[in-house]
């Protein structure tokens, strides 16, 4: 009996544990406008280009510089991290490999959505 509250305690640690990592990290400051990278040479096939974004420090921002990547799988592409606007403040929504080429924002709740990344900018 003893066994069965103790194992019940820990599966109830483990799930608050996987709830508490996925609640997002807010910052009151909209990040910087992105930064005009120069791209290296290609360093051979099939790599990808991976932009550079601004990443949440504290109640700052840093940049991590863009990069030639190998991606995961054939046909993956790319989708930048970007930035959206809370009532709480600005929270990112990291890059990630995908299938195609879409912009993972669409259909997100935020108030305001800002593209730091790629191209293209919603403001």
């Amino acid at each position: 009996m003893k066994l069965n509250w103790i194992g019940g305690i820990l599966i109830a640690m483990v799930f608050a544990i996987a709830a508490s990592a996925q609640v997002g990290v807010y910052i009151g400051t909209a990040p910087p406008p992105l930064r005009h990278e120069q791209r290296s040479a290609m360093p051979g096939p099939g790599y990808a280009w991976v932009d550079g974004y601004w990443s949440p420090n504290g109640h700052h921002y840093r940049w991590v510089a863009g990069r030639w990547d190998h991606p995961p799988y054939e046909g993956a592409s790319w989708n930048h991290p970007h930035y959206d606007h809370y009532r709480q403040g600005w929270q990112l929504h990291e890059g990630h490999w995908d299938h195609e080429n879409h912009d993972s924002r669409e259909g997100h709740e935020g108030d305001r959505h800002e593209g730091h990344g790629g191209d293209h900018h919603d403001h």
